[in-house]
């Protein structure tokens, strides 16, 4: 017995390490996989030689990880970028670099990049040039996560899918919460402007400027800049249209749900930012700036955190911005440009609107008279509520409206009236399908957070909420793995994507086979509305009645 004990011991241990042996054989055959079709690649840019990858599978050249400024680190925090200097021998560029300081705000945004850090401003280049190719159309597309998170190396902004089709596509990190944002009287006495704030904006500007000077050596047209976004990275983009210091520097723009523009991140003055930045100090009892700027990452992150803020706010600095949107819209001073914008059925959940209280016509009404005293009627009959169905439904889309739908028609509104450029408005209606993994569930900006309890059925879905759009339009269903898609998934994807596309390439997402998206004409006051969906169509817009009463209200 004895005997047969050890052999078995000795079996059971053979087992174990020939299961070990295989599961890492398993992963070296995975982790090789991945790179089974590249090899290097080399090219020359401003500041010295980059290496990077070519994939023979897809055609592809990518170089992750490209330094655009020197890092904003010690005395560099909170300034503009600084110029790189020229480096020696050949810079490895295969890895996306570190993402922007940030907590875990909205869940698990499935990050690609290896760690945080403020050395954090980096690009990537997805390219289809070949050996001779010239003037490629290219696409610089800004994550969104409120200016609190996300980062360039995010799946679904991945490049290499619109890059197949003709595109160089770019992105690119930027600053964000404290070390992106904040003013102070301090910061706005080093500058020549004698303005501060911005940062994540100005990192955002210096990847443009790199653009202009080094998007040639990987087949780019830098005279064929288009500027994308989602959500802040949106909002981004209507800032950057507006700056006087993009000028020439982008040539058509796509949002995609939000616009810089009240009540969604619109900038304050210079005064009430400063003002911001002097509190926080105080708050977390820092004496100046100097002082601040002594201290370690974890220290600045650990007195952000405890703050309990969301971010700080955008700032008309008298620099990158002069004024608030509005104004620089109606004087007909933001860049002259092609634009494709629009957003979600179902951008935010209708219990925000209700504050957590069930959905009855009651309850609702109660929440419209607090809201709008004033203009009950009127709001009810642009929000009606005769059933709970209805008042889901009406909650849901004033919600949401109050959330981010109102400033991205507004931006709609204000260039196709103040431009002789065209305008393409779209709504996403897709409903998103199940998540793969029933135990999470899904958060506002693209992440999943762990379920809290036993699963349950959710509820119906009653259009399509916020940043799920993303992976659509950029090609990328097959690299975003939470989701369970389905054949109707891909079919509105492949409508999307190539209706992006058609944009980056021509600044007209008509084509082929694709529903006819007709132009915002001026002064229309139905302009027309691409409905994406499984069946995707143009339509006479419906609900801007809504974006009129509300224009009264936030534009006072």
């Amino acid at each position: 017995c004895i005997i047969v004990s050890n052999c078995d011991n000795i079996n059971l241990l053979h087992m174990k390490k020939t299961l070990l042996s295989v599961g890492l054989g398993l992963l070296c055959s995975w982790a090789s996989a991945q790179s089974i079709n590249l090899f290097p690649v080399q090219t020359t840019i401003q500041h010295g030689v980059i290496e990077g990858n070519f994939d023979t599978k897809t055609g592809v050249q990518k170089y992750f990880g490209i330094p655009f400024a020197k890092p904003p680190v010690g005395e560099l925090r909170w300034k503009a970028p600084q110029p790189l200097a020229p480096w020696k021998g050949v810079k490895e560029t295969k890895k996306f670099g570190p993402r922007p300081m940030q907590g875990i705000v909205f869940g698990d945004m499935m990050s690609r990049s290896e760690g945080l850090s403020e050395d954090c401003l980096y690009l990537n280049v997805w390219t289809p040039a070949k050996r001779n190719t010239k003037n490629l159309p290219v696409l610089v597309y800004f994550y969104g996560g409120g200016n609190v998170a996300g980062d360039g190396s995010e799946p679904r902004y991945d490049g290499e899918s619109m890059s197949k089709k003709g595109v160089v596509v770019v992105t690119c990190n930027y600053r964000l919460n404290i070390f992106g944002n904040m003013a102070h009287s301090e910061l706005s006495a080093e500058t020549s402007y004698k303005g501060s704030g911005n940062y994540g904006y100005y990192d955002q500007l210096a990847a443009l400027q790199w653009v202009q000077k080094n998007i040639a050596a990987f087949g780019g047209d830098p005279n064929h800049v288009t500027i994308a976004g989602e959500s802040a990275g949106s909002i981004a983009v209507s800032y950057q249209m507006s700056s006087p210091l993009s000028k020439g520097l982008i040539h058509a723009a796509i949002g995609e749900s939000g616009g810089g523009i009240n009540p969604t991140m619109a900038p304050v003055s210079l005064a009430d930012a400063e003002k911001n930045g002097a509190e926080f100090l105080q708050k977390a009892g820092v004496k100046s700036i100097k002082e601040l700027r002594a201290m370690s990452t974890k220290d600045i992150f650990e007195l952000y955190q405890d703050s309990k803020r969301f971010g700080f706010p955008v700032v008309v600095d008298g620099n990158f911005l002069p004024k608030k949107l509005p104004e620089i819209f109606a004087s007909k001073e933001q860049h002259q440009i092609p634009l494709l914008v629009g957003w979600n059925s179902a951008e935010i959940p209708g219990g925000a609107f209700m504050q957590g209280k069930p959905y009855t016509v009651e309850n609702y009404i109660e929440r419209v008279k607090k809201e709008y005293p004033n203009d009950v009627d009127k709001v009810l009959s642009l929000y009606p509520a005769h059933s709970e169905k209805e008042v889901e439904l009406s909650a849901t889309a004033l919600a949401a409206d109050r959330f981010i739908v109102y400033s991205t028609w507004k931006w709609f509104d204000l260039h196709r009236n103040n431009s002789s450029q065209p305008v393409y408005r779209y709504l996403y209606s897709k409903l998103r399908p199940p998540l793969v993994d029933q135990n999470t569930v899904s958060a506002l900006a693209g992440g999943t957070v762990r379920r809290e309890g036993p699963a349950q059925t959710p509820p119906p879905a009653v259009g399509a909420p916020h940043a799920c759009e993303i992976e659509y339009a950029m090609g990328n269903l097959h690299l975003v793995k939470e989701y369970a898609w389905t054949s109707e998934d891909f079919k509105v994807s492949d409508t999307m994507f190539n209706y992006f596309t058609n944009f980056v390439k021509t600044f007209n997402p008509n084509g082929e086979k694709l529903p006819e998206w007709p132009a915002a004409k001026a002064g229309d006051a139905t302009p027309p509305v691409m409905i994406l969906d499984t069946n995707s169509k143009a339509e006479k817009a419906q609900n801007d009645a809504r974006y009129l009463f509300l224009d009264k209200e936030y534009m006072k």
